[in-house]
């Protein structure tokens, strides 16, 4: 526990001479040692305080051997400690004494939890950067052997994120000492050591000396690639990568294809799942012949693996496996090698292997052209459309525009569209739901005479659906087509139609109206607005419904600030003011919420005065604001001067007056 020091021991004396600007930080080297742990965390993160104030020399003699003697605590106060501790070179006098900073760090990378260990490991490296390759070798070297030589797996896995960091600065003795270390944990009793070891080999193999890779590391790799741990051979497929970038392509294909090809073909799905994974990076790395030899078989044998994951994850890799292809012969390669299997992905059992293929695979038909998009691919298209899983059709519709510069659009119309609007006609709302949050997409893709002619009577009938969510949906999709597509659009097309659901039966569709009105009203402006949208408003003020009524007030609040001072006084507020009379409780508070909005907006377009600042005539009341509200406002209430405030207005009210 930190509090295992005695009082007499660390730091502790910082205010003991008696100067009281040393008592903060006195205050907080004893919590270094509190009981509580929050306390220590707290007094951790301000360990540069503590530093700065005690000085380099005491920081050096004192601060750090206790940290290092009191190193067992709580994990979050050990993850602290080791963030603090890598930025702390210049407090304990510079790169000079940064090696001082080692012995509380090479404790932390021993501990059990694997983020300290690893918040450790981070802050070392980051140290080994201010160290003079004369300190490396006689401070920051022996700590790695230490490590890499320790009882316990925890260092020995530490150890294995610090060679590369300090071998490039060595001299060549000490160079061949740090890889016989590495040689030796790479062939670890323990499995994670040896994960470790496999995790950081591409990044120790780009510092080393070629001779040096293509002698100890790619036999490293290979016994690596074949361990008898999945987990520890998946790794080294993310080493191949580096080792290979660093190769010429004989070495490679004498050296790391046999292991590579070895891979794809693992027994355990983790493995063949890696390399679907890194397959587009091993393929820029092996180069074009390689690919076309070996990485084309690989990928087919992927494609229709046993498993749904790997599937998956190297449909996801399709569009870029065609992309890097040599660009002469890439269209044989890919109709004659990669099509096929596409083919067969698209009526896969496993839907996550479908909807991986269908974000990816309108993507080629950029690559493949006109003719073999509308020969081949498109009717894959159409069959995803059609497909029982939302994910795979909306993936398809979320990229038609790549399709759309292909083709052109009246293709595009004649074969894909037919399926969309199937789909937006589905018996499941959801994917109703889902079809209309991309038809603004698809609408700046179609064009405005494509939409109106095939689209906008779908847009028109969801504002009658009966799941209240697609036509609140419909609506805000409205809105985004106005803006996209203008106000003269919007008043020759759409509100003529909205307009002449307000006299529908359904009471539903009456409301929807005004939801319509009221997100039309800001795109629109305040002309159409004005002559086409409030006269109707303000007849549906007298419907039977009591829900139409008070939508009709919140609809006149909604729309107020976009109205001029005529249409408010002289349209407005009489009708308000007679729902403000309703019989019904709702219809009232709404109509007064209302009332009270359209008299502030008179008052801002009335008075000169600044918003926000209350106009006073000449001999005006001073305490005004202890009546209630004027004409107009009048809620009934007494309103308090106080009230009027806001709570920090108040308590710096209330500060001022003590």
């Amino acid at each position: 526990m930190a509090g295992a020091a005695g009082p007499g021991t660390g730091p502790g004396a910082a205010g003991g001479d008696g100067d009281d600007s040393l008592y903060p930080i006195a205050v907080l080297i004893d919590e270094l040692r509190n009981e509580d742990v929050q306390l220590r965390l707290n007094s951790i993160k301000k360990l540069s305080t503590i530093a700065l104030a005690l000085g380099v020399e005491r920081t050096r003699t004192e601060l750090l051997p206790f940290l290092t003697d009191t190193i067992y605590d709580e994990d979050e106060v050990l993850l602290a400690l080791a963030e603090q501790l890598g930025n702390f070179t210049g407090l304990v006098g510079g790169p000079d004494f940064a090696h001082c900073l080692l012995p509380p760090l090479e404790s932390l990378a021993t501990v059990e939890e694997t983020v300290v260990r690893d918040k450790a490991v981070e802050s070392l490296r980051q140290i080994s950067q201010e160290h003079t390759p004369i300190a490396l070798e006689a401070h920051f070297v022996p700590l790695v052997k230490r490590l890499a030589s320790g009882d316990w797996f925890t260092s020995r896995t530490s150890a294995c994120g610090l060679f590369s960091v300090c071998y490039p600065r060595a001299s060549n003795a000490v160079k061949a000492e740090i890889r016989q270390h590495f040689r030796s944990l790479c062939s670890d009793d323990t499995p994670m050591v040896r994960r470790a070891a496999a995790s950081k080999l591409g990044e120790f193999a780009k510092v080393l000396e070629l001779d040096s890779v293509k002698s100890e590391i790619v036999p490293l790799f290979t016994n690596l690639a074949s361990d008898e741990q999945d987990s520890v051979r998946l790794l080294a497929v993310e080493a191949c990568v580096s080792i290979a970038q660093l190769l010429s392509q004989e070495d490679l294909e004498a050296l790391v294809m046999p292991t590579l090809r070895q891979a794809a073909e693992d027994k355990s799905w983790r493995v063949r799942y890696m390399v679907a994974d890194k397959f587009s990076e091993l393929q820029k790395a092996v180069g074009p012949k390689i690919t076309l030899n070996d990485l084309i078989p690989a990928f087919q044998n992927l494609l229709k693996d046993c498993e749904a994951e790997v599937r998956a994850a190297a449909a996801h890799k399709v569009k870029e496996l065609c992309e890097n292809l040599p660009p002469e012969g890439r269209e044989t390669i890919i109709m004659n090698q990669i099509l096929p299997f596409i083919k067969e992905l698209v009526s896969d059992t496993n839907q996550h292997v479908k909807s991986a293929l269908a974000s990816v695979i309108m993507g080629l038909s950029t690559i493949l052209g006109k003719e073999n998009t509308i020969e081949h691919l498109l009717p894959l298209f159409l069959a995803q459309l059609k497909d029982e899983c939302p994910e795979v059709r909306l993936n398809i519709i979320s990229n038609l525009d790549c399709v759309n510069e292909v083709i052109g659009i009246r293709q595009l119309s004649q074969s894909l569209l037919p399926a969309i609007v199937e789909l937006a006609e589905d018996a499941k709302w959801r994917v109703r739901l889902a079809i209309i949050e991309y038809m603004p997409l698809l609408a700046g893709q179609l064009g405005v005479q494509f939409f109106d002619e095939k689209l906008n009577s779908l847009c028109m009938a969801w504002l009658v659906d009966h799941v209240y969510a697609i036509r609140e949906a419909a609506t805000n999709n409205l809105m985004k087509l106005v803006k996209k597509f203008g106000t003269e659009w919007a008043q020759n097309t759409i509100v003529p139609k909205v307009l002449v659901m307000a006299s529908d039966p359904n009471y539903l569709h009456r409301m929807t109206t005004l939801f319509c009105i009221n997100a039309l009203s800001e795109a629109c402006g305040q002309e159409i607005t004005t002559k086409q949208m409030l006269p109707i408003v303000l007849k549906m003020a007298g419907d039977q419904v009591a829900n139409v009524r008070f939508n009709v007030a919140k609809s006149l609040q909604k729309i107020g600030p976009i109205l001029d001072t005529d249409a408010l006084q002289e349209e407005v507020k009489p009708v308000l003011q007679k729902l403000g009379q309703d019989e019904d409780v709702d219809v009232k508070y709404f109509a007064q919420e209302a009332l009270s909005a359209v008299a502030q907006r008179l008052r801002k377009l009335d008075s000169p005065a600044k918003d926000g600042e209350e106009p006073s005539a000449p001999g005006a009341d001073k305490n005004h604001f202890l009546r209630p509200g004027g004409p107009g406002e009048d809620t009934g209430k007494f309103v308090p001067l106080m009230s009027r405030h806001t709570e920090s207005e108040r308590l710096g009210w209330f500060l001022r007056r003590q």
